[in-house]
């Protein structure tokens, strides 16, 4: 006799491939014994297999038998925190699918392009921020909808930041769906990232503290100079002419020893060419912005009278 565990070394299964491998009967018994859980309608699991992330996220794919998209799609990505909220999957116009208790079932009428992460199938990223984007965006159906919109907002910064995504690819989908939710804040956000913001901090930079014309003259995000060991060094903002340099020092890349002791190094070889660099905290920056703006405006001018 085949034990649960023989049958499942994925540990989820749909119930009807686990039947036919054992019978009907056994698996009523086991559910009844407690040696499997019915994890979604025709979806079955081990007792020990139902918290994990990936095993709801199979559970999910098994019962829709379509792609994670949204949250989950980015989540098996990588581009968003594993949380305990619903999964996600998208469907084909013609199914009439209803959601299921840990299950959230979207409906589209276009084309899913998808790939393999893990063993799961999703809807590809550029796709995947967009619809979870809207969703975020649509607080009468998602009731999670405050909470998500930070996740997604983060989401879509990390994913252009690290390459993952082009900025151009997620305004394309957004393009092909005119009318979703938020999309105008979608717009504004991925045109400050494709002026060179890597980060929610340098977006509040760029509104909230670096200076312009009239004051002083425009300044250039990611300014690249190559220091004199042949290293390249993209400043967060810079004003070539005066050679002043701009750091905005958010705690996830500069608050380790290492990464101060990195900062230094790299302030230290920019000197050597005549670089200025003003660095400002997270906490200088939120609590004192007109502060820090007075500063850099005072900086810059003097830089371009002693020229």
């Amino acid at each position: 006799m085949p034990r649960p565990v023989d049958l499942l070394p994925q540990g989820v299964a749909r119930r009807s491939d686990v039947a036919a491998s054992a019978s009907t009967s056994t698996v009523g018994r086991w559910l009844a014994a407690g040696e499997l859980l019915l994890v979604a309608p025709g979806v079955v699991a081990l007792p020990d297999r139902t918290q994990r992330w990936e095993d709801r996220a199979r559970a999910a794919t098994l019962y829709a038998d379509a792609p994670l998209s949204h949250l989950s799609a980015l989540t098996a990505a990588g581009l968003v925190r594993r949380t305990a909220g619903p999964l996600h999957v998208t469907v084909g116009l013609e199914r009439c699918l209803r959601d299921a208790p840990d299950v959230w079932v979207h409906r589209s009428g276009r084309r899913l392009a998808t790939i393999r992460c893990d063993g799961l199938e999703v809807v590809e990223p550029a796709r995947s921020l967009v619809d979870a984007w809207s969703w975020a965006w649509s607080p009468v159906r998602n009731e999670r909808a405050e909470a998500e919109r930070s996740l997604v907002r983060q989401a879509v910064i990390e994913a252009v930041r690290t390459r993952e995504v082009r900025a151009p690819a997620v305004r394309r989908e957004s393009d092909r769906m005119p009318r979703h939710a938020g999309r105008a804040e979608l717009v504004a956000l991925l045109e400050l990232i494709g002026r060179g913001c890597q980060s929610e901090l340098e977006i509040f930079g760029v509104q909230h503290v670096l200076p312009g014309p009239p004051a002083v003259p425009a300044y250039l995000q990611q300014h690249r100079v190559v220091l004199p060991d042949g290293r390249a060094a993209d400043l967060d903002a810079a004003w070539p002419e005066a050679r002043v340099a701009v750091e905005l020092d958010g705690a996830a890349f500069h608050g380790s020893r290492e990464a101060r002791e990195r900062d230094l190094r790299r302030d230290n070889a920019l000197a050597t060419l005549g670089w200025v660099v003003l660095r400002f905290s997270y906490e200088r920056l939120i609590n004192d912005p007109l502060g820090c703006r007075r500063e850099i405006e005072t900086v810059v001018r003097r830089r371009l009278l002693d020229r």
